[in-house]
């Protein structure tokens, strides 16, 4: 349900993407990613994550504080609704190639060039620092150029109890909400002629929808005001497996389609060809 530095497995994986205008940081695009993780490796491991976007920083990265279970709130809305149907500051510094902090039980590098990664590693601690295939790395350069990529570091001790990821970021389509789907859990490069189980809850938002649009979402009264700020006052969502199985991709839909609520719209999206997204990397 995600890709990984080594091998292992994940169960119940919860994704969220939504589209508002924040008061602050304008139009931009909201995400949430969780799952129980099972590492197989007998080391350290890492899950991978492509960001549509160019500017990514620590500072994107939302704290989920005690509210670590926003993402099965948003769940639970949308299965009460489909129950009752049926009866801060961006920063101006030139960012690093690699910029690498600690989220959570992560250590987190992001990073515009995934080859950069590697020279990058001797900064995780030596607990939660993975062994990378470096085809893993070309594969992502070649097919995610404009993307930024997260490299989740995490031990076999806490891989258990993860928060949600949550993060914000301007993205390169304010239209399409695409959430990173890919699946490889061997440490190899995804098979893009795959067909892969599925076991998501993917969840969208969007703040332009009219008001009896979507699951309201209940959210704790004494949740932070600046993380409620990010979060949306109803979703949509849909369950895909366990038992089914779908092309590798991630999941996207148009932003017009999900005003509508036909998340029949959501498609699966493979990356473009290495060869014209090398292209478009030496336009950058």
């Amino acid at each position: 349900m995600c890709i990984s530095t080594g091998e292992a497995a994940f169960f119940g994986t919860i994704v969220y993407c939504g589209r508002q205008h924040h008061p602050v940081h304008g139009l931009i695009h909201v995400l949430g990613y969780q799952n129980t993780a099972a590492n197989l490796t007998a080391g350290p491991n890492a899950m991978l994550l492509h960001l549509p976007t160019r500017q990514l920083t620590p500072r994107h990265f939302l704290s989920a504080g005690r509210t670590g279970d926003v993402l099965h709130r948003m769940v639970a809305a949308v299965e009460s609704a489909a129950a009752t149907a049926d009866d801060f500051a961006w920063m101006s510094a030139e960012p690093q190639p690699v910029q690498v902090f600690d989220h959570d039980i992560y250590t987190v590098l992001l990073a515009a060039d995934p080859t950069a990664v590697p020279a990058a590693l001797r900064q995780v601690p030596p607990h939660r620092r993975p062994d990378l295939d470096p085809d893993l790395l070309r594969f992502y350069a070649d097919h995610f150029p404009d993307h930024t990529i997260a490299v989740c570091c995490f031990d076999n001790a806490d891989a258990q109890r993860a928060k949600p990821l949550l993060l914000w970021y301007s993205p390169l389509d304010p239209d399409r909400l695409t959430v990173p789907a890919l699946d490889s859990h061997t440490g190899a490069a995804p098979d893009l002629d795959a067909a892969v189980p599925v076991d998501h809850w993917v969840l969208l938002s969007t703040d332009q929808a009219p008001s009896d649009w979507g699951a309201p979402v209940v959210y704790p009264k004494d949740m932070r005001h600046s993380l409620r700020a990010f979060l949306p006052a109803a979703v949509l969502g849909r369950h895909y497996g366990p038992g089914q199985t779908l092309p590798n991709g991630d999941f996207t839909i148009s932003h017009r389609d999900l005003l509508t609520g036909d998340l029949d719209r959501i498609e699966r999206l493979q990356p473009p060809a290495a060869e014209s997204a090398g292209r478009a990397r030496g336009r950058r």
